[in-house]
């Protein structure tokens, strides 16, 4: 293509229904377990520890809606949050069961003879008699709609609700209930496990009856469905990775046609929300048309078309708007700030606008904090969640109007206590540019140079790995290591331009940073620049393998995890699932100068050199349809033949059953992958505790 000519030697292994090479896989797995048998007793110890932070019964606080409130709850021994409700409006906070409390959803009843299972929506109807829920018991991300009725007549007793035999197949994420709870909206994925289709089920009618609402035929535009707040409209927003188009279905009237808030024009996006003023029906407009961090809008419900549109807040280059969330007296919206994700409430004016604004943002430096389950639309107070890398989750109740808190329940985490660690935020400089780097560690571990780091990036989409609560992390913490997360560019730690300076054409600035904040951690002393190991996952997992070919020698190991490593081969193929709506962010090889873009770092184009390599763990699922098996697959295939002496520090371990791209449904299951993850890791940087390190 393009004058340029490629050999793959092991196009082969795509076949991945062919005996041969489900037995080469298999083969692959037996290898990674014999090479890491050593590392059992170090892999049950932190799975017991982990496991120890986790308490035996959890549950939320509870949330309201009109006749009954919600929460969610964690049983003793139970891999799976079930979904439960009260029969009474008990107060936010007040959660745990009741008497005659109700299970509504319990996933490990769903399973069957599979070891995987997976929610991909639970959605209570507006008169709280439904539940619409879907399932995946592969990971393969096709789920089975199922409806149930909530309705003590109609279930055997007050823990039985009963499944109707409405079914649909094949479903993907994303729903929304008409105001009257008798139609459902619904996206359906093609082949490509592309949402290209809303449909509309009618409870108690047959599926195959199901009309089809919006279809969206340019191969590069996902569709997506939800209720608004209001419960008053529906929406249907479709969009690639820099442009989208809007749709309005009046909820209260769901069998007529969807209207078009205004037609897509490339390179802009913008999301809406339904609001109720003093002067009428108004749609509140986030877009990032003449405003590259984006900028509020607001428009008459009834003609909403661009040539109404009002500027309500004008953009703010130091911030990133998200998105705008409406009650009946009051909006909130989401931003990013300094790299934190926040939230900030307004009142709404008489005329319209809004009033001051009041900031709601995390009590900690590093850490983040978001508007939690709020249901209610007429709330003058609501839900927030804050958390971060050390505090476990908080939930309080907020004042709109003042941003004064009330604290309705802290995460139960046993034996745990906060102040034993210590999270902080650096920059490494690249070029004009500061990298943030969150930074990890137990109180006793000194950042002097001395203790060996795990270092994660993602780098895409404008994704952020937001800091979250994570009771694995401290079993690796408590061991000695430093974790960092590097807010690279291809994310979102540093708004849109943050994204759009590290996708394309300038991908390579994504590699670049993970490489310099290591870098930058091992010259400035914090972290022992010869004990640095990378992970990440997908895209991070892509980030990964350049990384390995473009700085062997900067890293102790190299944790790749489903890592989209044939990157060219993958973007030529639009059969493939996900190609074709990728090319915004990747490149579209078809054109010459962007083949050139991803033949430049694409990893299995890009095999390094024999000696000097890093020790390598990569990961791969079956079942995955984000990331095709066969990618990591030829990856390991190819490093191993090209340097045989190197080849037993490579290992894969690929999930051969039931298994999802991140890895093991359940928390306990999760929790053991990640005790393997840590275990490898340790042993790469000399504190296994094992006799000598290495792998068999």
């Amino acid at each position: 293509m393009h004058g340029h000519t490629r050999v793959d030697g092991y196009a082969w292994l795509r076949d991945v229904a062919e005996p041969e090479v489900l037995t080469h896989l298999a083969a692959e797995r037996s290898f990674y377990d014999s090479s890491t048998a050593h590392l059992l007793p170090l892999v049950d110890a932190l799975a017991s520890d982990m496991a120890a932070r986790v308490p035996e019964t959890d549950s939320s606080v509870s949330f309201r809606r009109t006749r009954f409130s919600y929460y969610t709850r964690t049983p003793r021994g139970s891999e799976y949050e079930q979904l439960w409700r009260g029969l009474d409006l008990r107060g936010p906070g007040e959660g745990g069961p009741g008497s005659g409390d109700q299970v509504l959803l319990d996933p490990a009843t769903l399973k069957g003879d599979s070891a995987y299972v997976e929610i991909g929506l639970s959605l209570v109807s507006p008169d709280e008699r439904l539940l619409a829920y879907s399932v995946d018991t592969t990971g393969d991300e096709v789920y089975t709609l199922r409806f149930r009725s909530l309705d003590s007549e109609a279930a055997s007793g007050p823990e039985d609700p009963v499944d109707l035999v409405d079914e649909v197949p094949r479903s993907y994420y994303g729903g929304a209930w008409s105001a009257d709870s008798q139609t459902f909206f619904y996206t359906v994925h093609d082949q490509a496990y592309r949402p290209y289709q809303v449909w509309r089920h009618r409870i108690g009618t047959a599926v195959s009856d199901d009309v089809l609402v919006l279809a969206e035929d340019d191969e590069q535009y996902d569709l997506d469905v939800r209720l608004t707040r209001s419960e008053d409209l529906i929406l249907i927003h479709t969009a690639n990775r820099d442009t989208t188009e809007v749709w309005l279905i009046d909820a209260h009237r769901p069998d007529e046609p969807a209207r078009r808030l205004e037609p897509r024009r490339r390179g802009i996006e913008y999301r809406c929300e339904h609001v109720r003023t003093q002067v009428g029906d108004r749609l509140f407009i986030v877009t990032n048309e003449d405003a590259p961090e984006y900028r509020l809008m607001s428009a008459p419900l009834d003609s909403p078309g661009r040539d109404r549109w009002v500027e309500v807040l004008p953009e703010d280059p130091t911030e990133r708007l998200y998105d705008v969330t409406a009650f009946a007296g009051h909006v909130v919206t989401t931003l990013r700030r300094d790299a934190t994700l926040m939230a900030r409430g307004y009142a709404i004016t008489s005329d319209g606008g809004l009033a001051d604004p009041v900031d709601l943002a995390p009590s900690w430096p590093v850490g983040t904090l978001l508007p939690a389950h709020n249901e209610v639309f007429d709330a003058g107070e609501i839900q927030v969640v804050e958390e971060s890398w050390v505090h476990p989750k908080a939930w309080y109740a907020v004042g709109l109007s003042t941003g004064a808190r009330r604290l309705l329940l802290s995460q139960d985490v046993p034996a745990y206590d906060a102040d034993r660690y210590v999270e902080e935020r650096v920059h490494a400089p690249v070029g004009d540019v500061q990298v943030p780097i969150t930074v990890v560690r137990h109180v006793d571990t000194p950042l002097d140079g001395s203790a060996p780091c795990l270092l994660y990036g993602y780098g895409a989409y404008e994704a952020c790995f937001e800091p979250e609560f994570d009771a694995a992390l401290t079993a690796l913490l408590d061991r000695g290591v430093v974790w960092a997360h590097a807010g690279i560019r291809g994310g979102g730690e540093g708004g849109r331009r943050w994204w759009l300076e590290g996708r394309l054409g300038h991908k390579q600035n994504t590699f670049s940073d993970q490489v310099a904040a290591a870098d930058f951690l091992a010259d400035e002393g914090l972290v022992d620049g010869t004990r640095i190991v990378t992970r990440g996952l997908s895209a991070g997992g892509l980030l990964q393998g350049v990384v390995f070919s473009q700085a062997p020698t900067r890293w102790a190991g190299v944790i790749a995890e489903v890592p989209a490593v044939d990157i060219l081969t993958t973007m030529l193929d639009p059969s493939i699932p996900l190609t074709i709506n990728e090319w915004d962010e990747w490149g579209d090889p078809r054109k010459p100068e962007e083949y050139q873009w991803l033949l430049a770092y694409s990893p299995y184009d890009n095999i390094p050199a024999a000696g000097g390599r890093p020790d390598l763990l990569v990961t791969g699922a079956l079942h995955d349809p984000r990331v095709m098996v066969w990618e990591p697959t030829k990856w390991v295939a190819a490093l191993r033949h090209s340097d045989p002496e190197w080849s037993p520090r490579c290992l894969y371990r690929v999930e051969l059953g039931e298994g999802a791209h991140a890895g093991p449904s359940g928390r306990y299951a999760h929790l053991r992958y990640e005790a393997e993850i840590y275990a490898w890791v340790l042993s790469r940087t000399d504190l296994s505790g094992s006799s000598d390190g290495s792998q068999t």
